[in-house]
């Protein structure tokens, strides 16, 4: 069986639509100690394309990292299939808050050094040492408590749109780059505070617990299942929804509504907004956060010099993006406006 993908994104899109089927994301994450990566990347490759899972996952020798779409009518299939692997049976799934049936159009299994980049070369680092799990209401109550620092551990883009009130939110790019920003900031802390982390499904946190304890804080906490099973424990249990915004996913959807604010602006024009594009020019490609409004006006570009590029025929496109390095890829909070290539 040939072990990658033989069709294209628009070709999977045209199926699905064709199918009339309703698909259901989901994700999980798991550490454990994987001899064979290779070789069980292979395994759920074949195993996974005989459901017509899609989707992104990483797999090291550390675990597995999963975000995923299945048919609806698969799903106990694919439930069946991950409890027939010993360290996956009875593992929780993520179903996501918000369902496209095209978060994702290819089914795409990497083998990785890591499963989340961390940067960490310290022999003496025990990711297995992690911190106390905490549900929604023993969270929600830990983080109303005097003198809890709480800490966003996702990116500042993700953060941007959508977090819980109070929270610490550090304007990083990388999960590498906040642990040390995170240490050095509250390094002062270290014994007089609880630390109460989230993110979104619990797989940064896994390992920054691990961390934070290893750098000598003494009461680390996180949110159980991220941010997407905080909402599912809110709605079934009647909790009170802290979190503020969307929450940023890493798929076509790109977004999922938790609460009806909106906390963030257009990077052009400062009206509420909090939907995240890429500007249309390949050549920028840098996500933003645009508003209707300017994106009509610049035709899904970040500038007008952008939208004169996207314009132009796509032989003088390719033309001028030859030998180009790799676009920037984030807006930064601490950019006035975003000025284009």
């Amino acid at each position: 069986m040939t072990l990658h993908n033989t069709s294209s994104a628009a070709q999977t899109a045209a199926r699905i639509d064709a199918s009339g089927q309703e698909r259901i994301t989901v994700s999980f994450y798991k550490y454990h100690r994987i001899e064979d990566p290779r070789g069980f990347r292979d395994r759920l490759f074949t195993a996974w394309k005989d459901l017509d899972v899609l989707g992104r996952i990483y797999v090291a020798e550390e675990g597995i990292n999963a975000q995923l779409s299945v048919p609806s009518d698969r799903f106990g299939d694919l439930r069946a299939q991950l409890d027939g692997i010993p360290f996956l049976r009875g593992m929780r799934l993520n179903v996501a808050v918000e369902q496209n049936n095209k978060s994702f159009l290819k089914l795409k299994i990497k083998v990785r050094r890591r499963i989340v980049a961390d940067g960490i070369e310290d022999a003496t680092f025990d990711a297995t040492r992690t911190g106390v799990h905490l549900g929604a209401k023993a969270f929600n109550e830990m983080i109303a408590a005097p003198g809890t620092l709480l800490v966003d551990m996702r990116n500042h883009f993700e953060s941007e749109i959508g977090h819980f009130q109070g929270a610490i939110t550090p304007d990083v790019d990388t999960f590498r780059a906040s642990l040390d920003v995170i240490e050095a900031e509250l390094r002062d802390h270290r014994e007089d505070r609880n630390l109460v982390m989230y993110c979104t499904g619990g797989i940064r946190c896994e390992k920054a617990s691990a961390y934070f304890l290893h750098k000598g804080f003494k009461s680390v906490f996180q949110l159980e299942g991220g941010i997407i099973e905080y909402l599912r424990q809110v709605k079934a249990e009647g909790l009170d929804n802290r979190f503020r915004g969307k929450n940023f996913v890493f798929d076509e959807r790109m977004a999922e509504r938790i609460s009806d604010e909106i906390v963030s602006a257009c990077h052009l024009c400062d009206a509420p907004c909090d939907t995240h594009r890429n500007c249309a020019n390949d050549a920028c490609h840098i996500l933003m956060i645009q508003c209707a409004d300017c994106s009509a006006k610049l035709e899904g570009c970040c500038s007008e010099a952008c939208r004169a590029v996207a314009s132009l025929p796509d032989e003088e496109r390719k033309r001028r993006r030859a030998g180009i390095g790799a676009p920037k890829k984030y807006f930064k909070r601490n950019q006035n406006k975003v000025s284009g290539p």
